[in-house]
């Protein structure tokens, strides 16, 4: 439809609007009495059939001239046909039905029947405007290849595309299924704040604000983890917190600034105990909601019973990369082998530092089906406890479907001391300019030193954990409302 196409139609439906008030009928009305849906009246045929029923919802087609035609009326749980007859609403009220439009939010009371051709019908005896819509709904949406608009227009995608309003559906369902797989273990579900003072938790650039009246910044949270293990310090055994985080980064298929996350935490547990709640978890969501041990996402076929299959980072490089580390001991050795991988890497890189680099560059790819990838190396692993039998390494996993990474975990470094160092070496590389480094939280530091128990930690990307169950291919089909570009 061209601008001046619309603009024309937008012109008569306001021309319409004074119709409906010159003929004293309020276009945008009071509540509807509706006591019936269109699934409900569709399903119960037999029951309803001949009997007076009361529905709302918007016109979506609309056909047939003179003194009857058909219509069909979409609500929450779907689509059915009205039919409107002169006969039946009398001369003022069928004026009234016939400069009706397109989107126009109507509520009707009528009988049931079925036409000859079948279908569930509601005849109308009487039926209310109850919000004229001034804009029309675009042509061949269905298929549209400008998922821009789609994604900028949500409500317009929710009205004409019921596809989408059944992603969200599950979406809700799968997240009030964690929480009651959680809740069910007796976990306590808290609320920590989304304004921090220091950023920490995760390696991302936070976003900055300020505060008029304390004329102090503030970060926007890039994560829920440190006040969490506050929480443990204080005295609570098993909690978890449902909500947004915010990380100032690029967008992409996988990636939103603003994003939903799952993080659990759990007294005298490790990064095994984890793994557990973690498999057992997401098949039992997927039992539960899809009925099936297995999904498909992008045309392959994922087994979700556990146990899933676990693999160090050492052993996953030296599978999918041909790079044996437990040779390469040296941090001038390991940056050889980067340069031979044609890798760009700082002058200055570690070993740990580089055998994420390869992991992240040669292994990820290979991780279509659920894994779990074990013993982070400590470089990129701030917050965990260092292995006893490698400390260089940490005890550490990450969980991948669909080659991307959906759950995090650590066996919580609970030492004051080391976290401490740990720290001062972040800050060291964020003062050097890395953005991304974390901040030396001294408030955190000095909890740790009244004492943390030895705890299990754990972080789940839920937007993504969406995609996979809802066979979505980017982040923004699962998002209502994803970061976008404003338009010029």
């Amino acid at each position: 439809m061209s601008d001046e196409t619309i603009n024309e139609l937008i012109l008569r439906r306001h021309e319409k609007l004074k119709e409906f008030r010159d003929k004293g009928m309020d276009p945008y009305g009071e509540k509807y009495p509706a006591a019936h849906q269109a699934a409900e009246i569709l399903n119960d045929f037999e029951a309803l059939d001949g009997k007076e029923v009361s529905i709302s919802g918007r016109l979506m087609t609309k056909r047939g001239h003179g003194k009857a035609g058909f219509a069909n009326i979409q609500d929450d749980t779907g689509q059915i046909q009205v039919y409107a007859r002169l006969d039946d609403l009398g001369k003022d009220n069928y004026e009234c039905y016939q400069l009706l439009d397109i989107g126009d939010i109507i509520g009707v009371q009528g009988s049931v029947f079925k036409t000859r051709k079948g279908e569930v019908t509601v005849a109308i005896k009487d039926f209310r405007l109850l919000s004229k819509a001034l804009r029309p709904l675009p042509e061949k949406w269905h298929g549209l290849k400008d998922v821009d608009l789609r994604y900028r227009q949500r409500y317009m995608d929710l009205i004409v595309n019921p596809e989408v309003k059944k992603v969200f559906i599950l979406r809700s369902k799968i997240i009030q299924a964690m929480r009651d797989y959680l809740n069910e273990r007796d976990f306590l579900e808290v609320e920590t704040p989304m304004m921090h003072t220091v950023t920490g938790g995760a390696d991302a650039r936070p976003f900055i604000t300020h505060h008029n009246t304390l004329d102090i910044d503030l970060y926007l949270r890039i994560a829920t983890e440190l006040h969490l293990k506050r929480l443990l310090v204080g005295g609570y055994n098993k909690i978890y917190e449902l909500g947004k985080v915010f990380r100032n980064e690029g967008i992409s298929t996988r990636h939103n600034p603003e994003f939903t996350s799952l993080e659990v935490y759990q007294a005298n547990t490790d990064y095994f105990d984890m793994m557990s709640l973690t498999e057992e978890m997401i098949h039992k969501i997927s039992r539960q909601i899809f009925g099936s041990s297995s999904i498909t996402y992008q045309g392959e076929e994922m087994d979700l019973t556990p146990p899933w299959p676990r693999l160090t980072m050492l052993e996953a490089v030296k599978k999918y990369a041909d790079v044996d580390f437990s040779t390469i001991i040296t941090d001038e050795d390991s940056r050889e082998v980067a340069q031979k991988m044609n890798l760009e890497i700082d002058k200055k890189a570690t070993r740990g530092e580089i055998i994420n680099l390869i992991f992240e560059e040669y292994v990820e790819k290979h991780l279509g089906q659920p894994i779990f990838i074990l013993d982070y190396p400590i470089e990129v692993s701030p917050l965990a406890k260092r292995k006893k039998e490698d400390p260089g390494f940490t005890y550490r996993f990450e969980a991948f479907m669909a080659c991307s990474e959906i759950a995090n975990a650590f066996t919580e470094l609970i030492d004051p001391v080391d976290q401490k160092e740990r720290f001062t070496k972040q800050a060291e590389k964020r003062a050097a300019g890395d953005e991304e480094a974390h901040m030396m939280d001294e408030d955190f530091v000095t909890a740790l030193e009244y004492g943390m128990p030895p705890a299990g930690g754990l972080g789940i990307g839920i937007d993504r954990l969406i995609m996979l169950f809802t066979d979505s291919p980017s982040i923004r089909d699962v998002l209502l409302f994803p970061t976008m570009r404003p338009r010029d």
